[in-house]
């Protein structure tokens, strides 16, 4: 099948299966989307799950990518959707013209079918990354922001902590850096990704963001990106939120409601963010801290020595030619109302113990 081939050779090009999914339904219609997911489903479905990364398998869960038919796709994929086959046809045809036009990415994961498993990291534990969203989304949901930066340290304090206290327990093997792409909403997308970036920084990882795709790429150790994605997810939606209340007090019209005042918003948050955490990463020989043991531990300095190396290394192999970007702000009002907004973001972090119960 031709679709099939295209999704393969995608794959030989450094798409991931979220990347395909996300790219086809910015470009295309419903009907491609679902179509383009049922042939991931078909491209990866040979491959013994042994051979399969963890987190290629959870791509493949998160946008819903299984065999559900038996014989051919579209006549499948058609009948399900009770749509006529020419029909079906159509919409392959132009998904196979999209899926051809798509360049090369980075390849950041291992295909699936290679033999790999013995060098997978772990993440953040499981236990921990549940409360950590569960904290996380209380924060988004409730309409008390006293509460919403309780709930958000908590959250900080748990992801910070674990990953020094896993860089503790991994300081006798090599340094492995890792990369990560997160999908952002297009709408502002440019002043978004500057959020990304300074939470990015804050958990010792870099970040580069392609405009013209949606996406920030991410580099770092697994712990630490896995970090970054739910911070960086959560402060967007109260970020988003917040904007939104800020215009929905004012007047039709009024500049609370303009693209000026949201995009200076957005930009102002994301500058208080990276100093408030900034403020609140001590640096390992703090003399803010210097009773806390996994702080003071010798051997912190050297390994997180190492994982800048194999990071900034890493991030250099990655991408050869880079830019800065600059963002004007327009909107005193909006850049006023964006600070204010992150100094009540949840963001603080704690020293306590990190248990996994």
């Amino acid at each position: 099948m031709e679709l099939v081939k295209a999704v393969d050779a995608l794959w030989q090009r450094g798409w991931l299966p979220y990347d395909v999914r996300e790219m086809v339904a910015r470009s295309l219609d419903e009907s491609a989307t679902s179509l383009v997911v049922d042939v991931i489903a078909l491209s990866c479905s040979p491959h013994a799950p042994e051979t399969v990364h963890p987190r290629w398998k959870g791509q493949l869960d998160e946008i819903g990518a299984s065999v559900w038919w038996e014989g051919e796709l579209l006549q499948a994929w058609a009948t399900r959707h009770i749509e006529t086959l020419s029909y079906a046809n159509r919409t392959a045809a132009e998904l196979l013209k999209l899926l051809g036009r798509m360049p090369s990415l980075p390849q950041i994961l291992p295909l699936p079918g290679d033999v790999l498993m013995s060098a997978v990291r772990a993440g953040l534990d499981p236990k921990v990354l549940n409360r950590v969203r569960g904290l996380l989304a209380k924060a988004e949901s409730t309409a008390f922001p006293e509460e919403a930066e309780a709930l958000s340290a908590k959250a900080q304090e748990l992801m910070n902590r674990y990953a020094l206290e896993r860089a503790m327990l991994d300081a006798d093997l090599p340094a492995l850096a890792t990369s990560r792409r997160l999908w952002l909403d297009k709408s502002y997308f440019k002043e978004k990704s500057q959020l990304v970036h300074v939470v990015a920084e804050a958990f010792r990882s870099r970040a580069v963001a392609y405009d013209g795709f949606g996406f920030v790429a991410l580099v770092g150790d697994e712990v630490d990106l896995e970090s970054v994605e739910l911070l960086s997810t959560s402060l967007l939606v109260q970020a988003t939120r917040a904007m939104v209340a800020v215009g929905g007090k004012a007047g039709k019209g009024s500049e609370a409601r303009s693209r000026p005042f949201r995009k200076s918003f957005l930009v102002a948050y994301a500058s208080r963010i990276g100093e408030r955490l900034e403020a609140m990463t001590a640096a390992p020989d703090s003399p803010d801290s210097p009773d806390d043991p996994i702080v003071s531990d010798e051997r912190l300095l050297p390994v997180l020595a190492d994982r800048k190396k194999a990071v900034d290394t890493l991030f250099e192999e990655m991408f050869t030619r880079t830019r800065t970007s600059r963002v004007t702000v327009r909107s005193a009002a909006g850049w006023g109302a964006g600070r204010r907004a992150a100094d009540r973001a949840d963001i603080g972090t704690g020293r306590g113990a990190v248990t996994a119960g």
